[in-house]
């Protein structure tokens, strides 16, 4: 990462440190979920494993959108 990424790329960096896993690690336990839905893959990675809202959300939204193709 560079530091000058926009919308929740912006907040990688500060997962990865925070929460000690690559971002590409949790881009495949979302893309391994059975859960499809935006706020139940947050819910569940917030319940499960801990992390904030802001950092779920970022995440799911990252990769629900990378897999869309937008």
């Amino acid at each position: 990462m560079t530091g000058t990424e926009n919308g929740p790329a912006a907040y990688f960096p500060s997962i990865e440190k925070k929460y000690g896993r690559p971002v590409a690690e949790w881009k495949q336990l979302i893309r391994t979920s059975p859960l499809t839905k935006h706020m139940d893959l947050v819910g569940w990675l917030k319940a499960e494993h801990g992390l904030g809202h802001g950092h779920a959300n970022a995440l799911v939204a990252h990769t629900l959108a990378e897999d869309s193709g937008k």
